[in-house]
């Protein structure tokens, strides 16, 4: 690959640039590519004006962000009073705008360069609008996604914990819901936040997040979980020492919900490789094998509920399956 590399030529001028055009696509339709006859004068203004356009347009872009950050910069007077609290603020579409060109990674990076990431966690992550709170969480969220440079710019300035106590007592559910949305772009594939995460009690937050009366938060709080624990098989012993399999169990006593289907994908999590988690979920005080047996009637031939009968069935072949009859060998 490292020859590969030193061996390509990049262009030099507009026909070098549209035969690299030619060539990609002729690959891409396992075509040979074809020489290219020498380039009009209308043809080089014609391709000319094409890159000038996309070029103006990222400029472009930069300029709306920058006219952008000068509306959030804008210190609001002490005297100011809504009338309605739900009434629309023009910093909410302001938000809106940049989360939208931030999709663009370039934009997210120079969103960052140019201070409206911490502008953002300094004073919106906890503004005393709800509105404003989560449209800045989801824009930290747009930004952190698959860009580790702007990740560890985040950690650095200290949005997780911010993150993870909005998403744990925030009174707007949005808010909350929105919180751990960036929490997870913050600790998904990005070592630096998982260690942090794990330093703030983030399992913790969880746990509670799949408690709660929010349906959104409880049914993402549990798909984080699940993705954490399969991602990072290392930490599973730790989890069931936080007492995670008795929660979970709980949660699963709770009226049926579809996020039970991450639930117990995280039991079987807890349970895989984890001697620890199996003991805890073989305890007959917890009483999981009649539970296993109840569910997975409850779930037979609702097409809806395949996956969680899986899991179902798996917990319980990997937990209870010649398990009992080993007890009762010991016992006579």
């Amino acid at each position: 690959m490292a020859e590969e590399r030193q061996g390509r030529r990049y262009p030099q001028n507009l026909q070098g640039v549209l035969q690299l055009a030619v060539e990609a696509g002729s690959a891409a339709e396992g075509q040979e590519p074809t020489a290219l006859d020498p380039m009009s004068e209308e043809r080089k203004a014609w391709l000319r004006e094409a890159l000038s356009d996309i070029c103006k347009g990222q400029m472009d872009e930069v300029e709306q962000m920058k006219q952008c950050l000068e509306l959030l910069r804008t210190e609001e007077p002490n005297n100011q009073e809504r009338e309605d609290e739900e009434e629309e603020d023009d910093r909410e579409t302001v938000f809106e705008t940049l989360t939208e060109l931030c999709d663009n990674l370039d934009n997210a990076r120079d969103l960052m360069t140019l201070g409206g990431l911490e502008l953002c966690v300094s004073r919106y992550l906890n503004h005393e609008q709800g509105g404003l709170r989560w449209r800045a969480a989801e824009l930290v969220a747009s930004c952190a996604q698959n860009m580790p440079q702007v990740q560890l710019y985040l950690l650095d300035i200290g949005t997780l914990p911010k993150l993870l106590e909005m998403t744990d007592s925030d009174p707007h559910p949005t808010v909350r819901v929105k919180a751990l949305y960036a929490v997870s772009c913050l600790v998904r594939e990005q070592e630096a936040g998982l260690k942090a995460f794990l330093s703030l009690d983030g399992f913790s937050v969880l746990m509670r997040g799949m408690q709660s009366e929010n349906k959104k938060l409880r049914i993402k709080s549990a798909f984080l979980l699940l993705n954490l624990l399969t991602s990072h098989p290392e930490h599973r012993a730790t989890v069931v020492s936080m007492g995670m399999v008795q929660q979970l169990v709980s949660v699963l006593r709770m009226p049926h919900s579809h996020f039970h289907e991450h639930v117990l994908g995280a039991l079987c999590c807890l349970v895989e490789d984890c001697p620890p988690g199996l003991r805890e979920c073989r305890d007959s005080a917890l009483g999981l094998d009649e539970l296993l047996k109840h569910r997975s009637t409850e779930l037979q031939g609702k097409e809806e509920c395949e996956e969680e009968l899986a899991f179902c069935e798996r917990l319980r072949t990997m937990c209870f399956t010649g398990h009992q009859s080993e007890d009762n060998g010991m016992d006579r």
